[in-house]
């Protein structure tokens, strides 16, 4: 597993670098450059669940710029995994979807949008999501990204959607209610897993990790992606224990294999 983004040289910068190694990610497609480290701020309501508010100007994150990427990505590049701010920040949502545009023959592209209306413009955003949306073979949303995506449509509905776009497999997260998922013919419903909550942060990205690794280490991240209903039921079982244990502390701290 690789991270390909742009980071600072300051302080936090070099924390977040020594925090990937020490993870085991591979980090040489990172770029670094002088601006300080990109930030984002957590609000947390008496329920654990988190608002978010961004520093992002003249900072890291953005500015990830197409000269800064090899010619290709590494042959043993699997899956490439993108979204979230990606999808808002320039220049680095424009050379992200460069490299997907690129890259994508022969890999899985999965997608997940976490989406962040306000930030820019509505109608640039959903622009954005739709060509992302086009290059995915997974995408896993939130109830409420697909809410603001499909507006008047239910999560079922709006899943279904997205597999006539094109995505293989789409993944709803429910928060307290589990998970929901649609893959071909197939609609599958897992609940949540029963949780004393520390806080949400991280909890989706855990999900969408332990997603993945599920179906790599079975043979089954692949770009025709062709699960069974137990495949799929197994899948987000998974998936939603990750998410809980990452509720269960403080924090973005996801679990490790070993604690799964």
């Amino acid at each position: 597993m690789s991270f390909l983004g742009r980071l600072s040289d300051d302080p936090d910068g070099r924390t977040l670098l020594d925090q990937l190694i020490t993870d085991g990610v591979g980090v040489d497609l990172v770029s670094t450059g002088h601006e300080k480290t990109s930030r984002a701020i957590a609000h947390l309501d008496a329920g654990g669940r988190a608002e978010y508010e961004f520093e992002f100007e003249g900072t890291s994150a953005p500015n990830l710029t197409p000269d800064m990427l090899p010619g290709r990505l590494p042959v043993d590049c699997q899956a490439i995994v993108f979204g979230s701010l990606g999808l808002v920040l320039e220049p680095l949502a424009t050379t992200l979807l460069g490299v997907i545009e690129r890259e994508r023959a022969g890999r899985v592209v999965v997608l997940d949008p976490n989406v962040r209306p306000g930030l820019i413009p509505d109608g640039e955003y959903r622009m954005r999501l739709r060509r992302a949306i086009a290059f995915s073979n997974i995408v896993k949303a939130s109830d409420s990204d697909l809410a603001w995506l499909y507006e008047g449509a239910g999560y079922g509905e709006a899943a279904a959607l997205l597999l006539e776009e094109g995505a293989r497999l789409v993944v709803v997260t429910l928060g307290s209610k589990g998970a929901f998922a649609a893959h071909r013919e197939l609609r599958v419903a897992v609940p949540a897993m029963p949780v004393e909550i520390a806080d949400t942060i991280g909890a989706g990205d855990a999900f969408g990790a332990a997603l993945i690794a599920w179906l790599h280490d079975r043979g089954k991240l692949r770009a025709d992606l062709n699960l069974s209903e137990r495949d799929v039921r197994d899948a987000l079982e998974f998936a939603c224990r990750a998410a809980a244990i990452t509720c269960s502390r403080a924090g973005a701290d996801p679990p490790w294999r070993s604690e799964m």
